[in-house]
């Protein structure tokens, strides 16, 4: 069960990685330019065939210019997160 866990998120912050790459209008090969790694790397990085080491994961997030935590965080759970700080916010009132 924890394996699984742990397979589901290094999923997830792959596949964090080519969303990012998309919203920034990247390809895969300025990615892998901007970082210094090969395309090949991306492309073995977003389809989860490589898991990246940490000094790879910081070279892909100065590349496209996000903080290391926006990997590892789901859009929906942020606005489902302020969401509710709205709501607590406004009963508070």
């Amino acid at each position: 069960m924890v394996e699984k866990d742990y397979q589901e998120q290094v999923q997830f912050v792959l596949s964090r990685i080519k969303e990012e790459r998309q919203k920034a209008n990247m390809s895969q090969i300025e990615l892998s330019f901007n970082a210094g790694l090969s395309q090949n790397q991306i492309n073995c990085i977003e389809s989860g065939r490589n898991i990246p080491n940490l000094y790879t994961l910081i070279k892909i997030c100065n590349a496209l210019k996000i903080k290391p935590e926006t990997l590892f965080s789901s859009p929906d759970f942020e606005k489902e997160q302020l969401r509710s700080e709205i709501i607590s916010l406004i009963k508070q009132l």
